[in-house]
């Protein structure tokens, strides 16, 4: 079916709607944190790049990333319709990832990016090899 607006109004629709936060995968991560002990964190720490959490003493940004939105291969789903559209939103929330890990890491900060499949039980492993640099900065 085609689209019913020319492309700049459907644009300025699409750039009108806003995240509502990864409420599920942050709350499965804040469970992860509470079984494992891991205090000293703050959510949305208003910073340029907007972590999803972060320890302010240790330095450390943690990012959990949807698997569709930001490129990770775990899903072999895609969209069938605007397919070339997705793939361009894709690509510029890589882009954007890449810069800003790389400010943070100019920062002096470590960077962890958590992808959403990471936190499902069968991934555990995965999770807690990321997390393991919060032991190291003795967060624990």
């Amino acid at each position: 079916m085609a689209d019913v607006f020319d492309s700049n109004k459907r644009s300025e629709i699409m750039s009108s709607i806003r995240s509502k936060g990864n409420k599920t995968t942050e709350l499965k991560l804040i469970q992860v944190f509470e079984e494992c002990g891991i205090k000293g964190w703050r959510r949305h720490y208003e910073v340029k790049g907007r972590p999803d959490f972060v320890f302010l003493k240790e330095k450390i940004a943690i990012f959990v990333d949807g698997c569709f939105w930001h490129g990770h291969d775990c899903r072999n789903t895609w969209p069938s319709s605007n397919s070339e559209y997705w793939s361009k939103k894709r690509s510029r929330n890589m882009k954007r990832d890449k810069e800003v890990t790389a400010l943070f890491e100019q920062r002096g900060w470590t960077v962890v990016r958590i992808w959403e499949c990471e936190l499902k039980k069968k991934n555990r492993r995965a999770l807690m090899e990321k997390l393991s640099c919060i032991n190291k900065k003795e967060i624990l």
